[in-house]
This record gives structure tokens, C-alpha cells and sequence, in this order.
């Protein structure tokens, strides 16, 4: 029996660039591949990326760099906003999950994180399972934080670096993307990019990091979230998350495609 920590990317169950936009198509995909792992024994635990729900409300306010007495006003709305709409993206989420068959349990970080990066305060013992049957489910948010900065963007991947050093258990951490096969060599529309199969620790990306839309980093933080995480972790790798049928395929027979990263 395999814990498998799966991050469902923003850009894989949004469009970053349409103001909240789902694709429900992938959401659709993602539960019916919980649904199987959880038949075939395994146990799952879910982060999910904000996409087009919190990243271009959070950037246009600049809710990651904390309060700004300019605009505060306007911050303190768009902080209620972006909460208000990623329990919108959970919920449809966890709509999905439920209507497979997939009981969940949600964990919004603004109820019970405070500060960012990955040694954010807050209590992880929340995902550890009391049942293999249900499934925690937590996201990206906008979270409190000390003065003067008084708020912060607490990405998916730092929830990913903490749960998956700290629930024991864990035997995968999964980052599922939504335009690239894994780490490449070259930015997904350089025609000469390709798919790295294992990164080591110290190795440079070289992809592109679109900060019109991401406030959380884009692919320089899955990396090093994933290094991190592979301290603890044997198996932690960047999929294709529209080809959800490679996380089964992983856990079935070891190897997919896609980057495995090591240390």
C-alpha cells in the first residue's frame, strides 16, 4: 500500500490567463484516477493549485508582497476575494472527487495556517489518516501573516514540501502539471526542449517562469519544493497531469514518464 501527496497544478485544473476558468474535463480525469488508487488500496492526499482563481487577482493587488498602506483598502478586498473564490476551485474539486465515489476532507489554509514558505506555521498532523477511504484535501491560499507584511501567499508546493517530510508515511509526492511531460531542458515551445528523466539536486532549469500570472514561483518552485521533499521522500516526480493514467502506471510498476527527482 502505497500514501501517495498528489499536487494537482493550477494550470492543469485552470486556464492561468482566463479569470477563473475551470477545466473540468481535467478535474474530471484526476478524480476517476483517485477513485482507481484508492480501489487499488492506496491511500491519497491532494493539494491543489489556485490557477486562474487566485494568481491574477493576487498579482493585479500584489497580495504576495504583503500590506501596502496605498492600497490597503483595496488588498484587504481582493484578500477576502481570493479566499472567498479558492473554497469556489475546492469546492468543485471535492464536487468531482465526491460524485467518483471519493469522500473528502477539505483543509483551507487561511482556517488554520499563518505565514509562508515552507516552514510556514500550522499543524500538519491534520493530514495524517485516520481512514484510507478519505481523502484530505488542502490548496494554495492567501494566509495571515505578522506585521508589517500581515498577509502572505502560502503556495501549494511549500504545503507539499511540509506535508511530505512530515507525514511519515508518504511514499510519492506527485506534481502534476499542466503543459509539460516533466522538467525539460528548454522552455515546452522550444522545439529542442526535452524531457529530463532525473534531476539531481544542483541541477539548473532552464524553464520559464510566466510572472504576468504566477505570484508562487512557477517550475523553479516545484523543483526545489521536490528536492526538499526527496530528502525524505524515495519517489518524488513531475508528471504530465493530463495523461493521469502515469501516476497508476508509477505506482504499478515503479517508472513513468516524466522527471524523478533525487538528491
Amino acid at each position: 500500500m502505497a500514501h501517495l501527496l498528489i499536487k494537482f497544478g493550477g494550470g492543469l485544473i485552470t486556464d492561468k490567463g482566463k479569470l477563473m476558468s475551470v477545466d473540468y474535463n481535467a478535474i474530471d480525469k484526476l478524480s476517476a484516477m483517485t477513485r482507481q488508487l484508492l480501489d487499488e488500496g492506496h491511500i491519497v492526499t491532494i493539494v491543489h493549485g489556485a490557477g486562474s482563481f487566485g494568481h491574477l487577482k493576487a498579482k493585479e493587488w500584489k497580495l504576495a508582497l504583503g500590506a501596502d498602506e496605498a492600497i490597503l483598502s483595496e488588498q484587504n478586498h481582493a484578500v477576502s476575494e481570493v479566499r472567498a473564490d479558492m473554497i469556489l476551485l475546492n469546492s468543485i474539486i471535492c464536487d468531482s472527487l465526491n460524485k467518483h465515489g471519493v469522500e473528502t476532507n477539505s483543509h483551507p489554509p487561511s482556517t488554520w495556517a499563518s505565514e509562508t514558505g515552507p516552514e510556514f506555521i500550522g499543524n500538519i498532523d491534520r493530514f495524517t489518516n485516520s481512514s484510507s477511504q478519505i481523502v484530505n484535501v488542502t490548496f494554495g491560499d492567501v494566509v495571515d501573516c505578522r506585521a508589517p507584511k500581515h498577509f502572505g501567499i502560502l503556495s501549494g508546493d511549500d504545503l507539499m514540501v511540509r506535508i511530505g517530510k512530515e507525514i511519515s508515511d508518504i511514499s510519492h509526492a506527485i506534481f502534476l502539471l499542466g503543459d509539460t511531460e516533466g522538467v525539460l531542458s528548454a522552455p515546452p515551445d522550444n522545439p529542442d526542449a526535452a524531457l529530463i528523466d532525473i534531476w539531481h539536486r544542483g541541477d539548473q532549469v532552464m524553464g520559464r517562469h510566466d510572472s504576468e500570472m504566477d505570484v508562487t514561483g512557477g517550475i523553479f518552485l516545484k523543483v526545489k519544493s521536490a528536492e526538499l521533499i526527496a530528502e525524505v521522500v524515495e519517489d518524488v516526480w513531475l508528471i504530465d497531469g493530463r495523461k493521469p493514467k502515469r501516476v497508476l502506471q508509477l505506482v504499478e510498476s515503479k517508472a513513468t514518464i516524466g522527471t524523478r527527482v533525487t538528491i
